[in-house]
This record gives C-alpha cells, sequence and structure tokens, in this order.
C-alpha cells in the first residue's frame, strides 16, 4: 500500500506507524475506514448499473479504432467505458482532444445519441447556451454575450475546452490563439462551442474526427492572414510582394 513517490522504506514506515494510540483515535480511524469502504462499494454499483444501462442502449457493433493513449481519470469508471460508448454512439467522441470519456458520457447522458431533435448544429449549440447572444436593436448589436444556462452537457465541455491549454492539437492552437483575442471565459466559452458542432458532426453523420495538428492549424491561419492582407491592398490599388527569407548565417 506504499505510495511509488514515498522515497522512505517499508520498515521505516511501519515503524513510523508505532505509538501509543487513544482509544478515541482509533475510534474515528476505524469509522472513517468504514465510510470510505461503503463509498467505494456505492461507486462499484454505480459503475455496474451504468454498464448495464448503456448495454441495454448498444445499436453499433465494433472496436473503438487505435489513437491517442490517453491516461485514465480519477473519476473514470472501472470497466471499458470507451468500447460501450462507441457501440451506443457508432464513432468515438474521444478523439476529440480534450474529450476524455467522463466527459463524453456526461455529454451523452444529457443529450442521447439522436440528434434527430436539433435541425442543425447551430440549434444544437443554441440549446447548450454556447451560441453567441442576438440582442439586436434597430440593426444594431447591443450585446453578444451568452445566455446564462446550468446546462450539464455545457459545463462538460466548457472543462473539455480549458484541458487544452498546452494541448498541440489543433484545437488546442485554436483555444490559445482565441486566449490572445479576448478574454479567458469567452476563450472558453467559443472552444465550447466548437466542440459541441464537432460532437453534433460526428453523431449525425457518423464520421471520425481526425486531428490535423497545431503546425497545419497555423498554416492555415498565415494563408488566411495573408489573403485577407492582399485583399485589402487590392482595394487601394496596391499589390503584396513576398520578401526573399534572410539565409541563416
Amino acid at each position: 500500500m506504499k505510495d511509488a513517490r514515498i522515497p522512505a522504506s517499508v520498515e521505516e514506515i511501519a515503524k513510523s506507524l508505532q505509538g501509543t494510540w487513544r482509544a478515541e483515535h482509533l475510534f474515528a480511524l476505524r469509522q472513517a475506514v468504514d465510510a470510505f469502504d461503503f463509498i467505494g462499494t456505492q461507486l462499484a454499483e454505480g459503475d455496474r448499473e451504468i454498464q448495464r444501462q448503456l448495454q441495454r442502449l448498444q445499436t453499433h457493433e465494433g472496436e473503438p479504432a487505435r489513437g491517442k493513449q490517453r491516461g485514465r481519470t480519477r473519476n473514470a469508471p472501472k470497466f471499458d467505458l470507451r468500447t460501450q460508448l462507441v457501440r451506443m454512439c457508432g464513432v468515438d467522441l474521444t478523439r476529440i482532444d480534450g474529450i476524455d470519456v467522463t466527459t463524453a458520457l456526461a455529454v451523452i447522458s444529457e443529450i442521447g445519441a439522436d440528434m434527430s431533435r436539433f435541425p442543425s448544429a447551430a440549434h444544437f449549440a443554441s440549446w447548450l447556451g454556447l451560441c453567441p447572444g442576438t440582442r439586436i436593436t434597430g440593426g444594431k448589436v447591443m450585446s453578444g454575450k451568452t445566455m446564462r444556462c446550468a446546462n450539464r452537457a455545457a459545463q462538460a465541455l466548457r472543462l473539455a475546452a480549458t484541458a487544452l491549454r498546452t494541448s498541440q492539437s489543433a484545437l488546442g492552437a485554436y483555444f490559445r490563439r482565441m486566449c490572445s483575442r479576448m478574454d479567458k471565459p469567452k476563450a472558453i466559452t467559443d472552444v465550447a462551442h466548437k466542440l459541441a458542432r464537432l460532437i453534433y458532426t460526428m453523431l449525425t453523420k457518423g464520421e471520425e474526427y481526425t486531428d490535423q495538428g497545431q503546425d497545419y492549424y497555423e498554416e492555415r491561419c498565415r494563408e488566411r492572414v495573408l489573403r485577407q492582407l492582399s485583399q485589402r491592398a487590392q482595394k487601394l490599388g496596391m499589390k503584396l510582394v513576398a520578401t526573399e527569407q534572410p539565409q541563416p548565417v
């Protein structure tokens, strides 16, 4: 039961546990251990019930394709949740960077695998409360603030967006770019909106998500900036000319 990070030997740990313990201390410790064991039993029963429900809702066959190796989260169920979700949805939502099995379970438990109730991805994002506000008066936008919404799926997607802070994927680069353009809460909502649209596309079209990588996203951004600069130069009667890159010394 010794943690791998503890440098002390087994003998030193056993010696440190010896002492003069009062009866009330032992009673409190015994109560704490019993409560811990009870909670563990309840969690195991909850995992078994979740597994039974997911098996009942399975409509697809097959196994999830090999993707990125991700560490197991502390609160993840003890069974193979990823395979159960793939057999229920037909696609592997955990292939989207930032979304692990617990996030995918939280989203699917709120919306289900049938997205026919949402005519488009915009309707789905609006239901989640992740779309920009539309307070317009006389053709003037008064506020673009998102609507307050206590949606558990939206909360899970916001947490998934926060996890992209150090990701070297295209979504991670997009999140860092949004953080440089706006404050962090707005950037998190924007990326959560993007994750919601990806989930809607995967569930409706049955297509797997493929990450293009951080370099691909940054190159696309560079091409877009150059195209915009070229269009502005043409409007001013000028022409954008690329200079030669200096040779390294």
